[in-house]
């Protein structure tokens, strides 16, 4: 029943996607909808494609291990790096198991330990953003959730190692941001970057959902409005009809940027790094007026 499932949503899908004459002209909806597709690479993917050598590592030490979030030692190309990345599936069993990649409290506490100790040993910090958002449960609530993606900020506006951030899917509110403060963003070109879902924006709005669509213009989510804001540093172009369509062009287009980024970042002084990314977020949303 859920494969029957899945299949007829991507059916859904392309055969919509199958209207579009031009892939390079697509309306933020359209993106929204590639971006979520079922058959989309997820950061196990990557780790196979991209990254060799991975050791994951569990727990935050405070309360549990959150699935929803993974991370380890890795090496990409000559770099040794701390991979750290939110945990999709691709079955609906493997998306409760892993919270359909919404961490809790505990799964940014665990990032943060990995952080540190990527820190202490010297080492560049590779994130993979792919969420709809943080939890938002309760008992998310009540083992501080707020707090612990604040720290997250926080710690990472400060740490002493090159970071980069790459959006492969989803790149949900807090929840994305938790582990998203980089010298340098990446986004896959039908990924999606927002402060809120084209739903959720919708609700809040318009009180109705079906404007999701005019939702998703107007938060200017995609990775080419993100670029012209400065809100990302570089677009990784996907495969023509997205990601899911060719695995291995994807997956190398995303380790050379990354290398490539991992290479410029390492001629740095950790006091360039933490001034660089100072100013690069203080610098966010600033306009001038006549």
């Amino acid at each position: 029943m859920e494969r029957e499932l899945n299949l007829v949503e991507n059916e859904i899908l392309d055969n919509e996607l199958q209207k579009v004459s031009d892939f390079s002209d697509l309306s933020p909806w359209e993106i929204v909808q590639i971006s979520r597709h079922s058959k989309r690479p997820i950061l196990q993917d990557y780790l196979s494609l991209v990254f060799t050598n991975f050791v994951e590592l569990h727990g935050d030490r405070f309360y549990s291990d959150d699935k929803a979030i993974i991370g380890g030692f890795a090496e990409i190309g000559k770099h040794k790096v701390m991979l750290i990345g939110h945990n999709k599936g691709k079955s609906t069993n493997e998306n409760i198991e892993r919270n359909f990649g919404m961490p809790k409290p505990e799964g940014y506490r665990k990032a943060l330990r990995l952080m540190k100790l990527a820190e202490s040993y010297n080492l560049p910090i590779v994130t993979i953003i792919d969420t709809p958002g943080a939890f938002p449960g309760i008992e998310a609530e009540e083992r501080g959730q707020a707090e612990a993606i604040a720290r997250n900020l926080t710690e990472m506006s400060i740490l002493e190692v090159p970071i980069i951030s790459v959006v492969i899917g989803e790149g949900g509110s807090g929840g994305a941001l938790g582990i998203g403060v980089g010298d340098r963003i990446l986004m896959l070109s039908n990924a999606i970057y927002s402060v809120i879902s084209p739903e959720g924006c919708a609700s809040i709005l318009w009180r109705d959902a079906k404007f999701a669509p005019d939702a998703a213009t107007a938060l200017n989510l995609t990775a080419g409005a993100l670029l012209k804001h400065g809100v990302i540093d570089q677009i990784i172009q996907e495969p023509l009809g997205g990601a899911h369509e060719n695995y291995e062009e994807v997956a190398d287009s995303l380790k050379k940027a990354i290398i490539k980024n991992i290479s410029s970042l390492n001629t740095l002084s950790a006091k360039e790094l933490v001034h660089n990314r100072f100013m690069k977020y203080s610098g966010i949303g600033a306009f001038l007026t006549n």
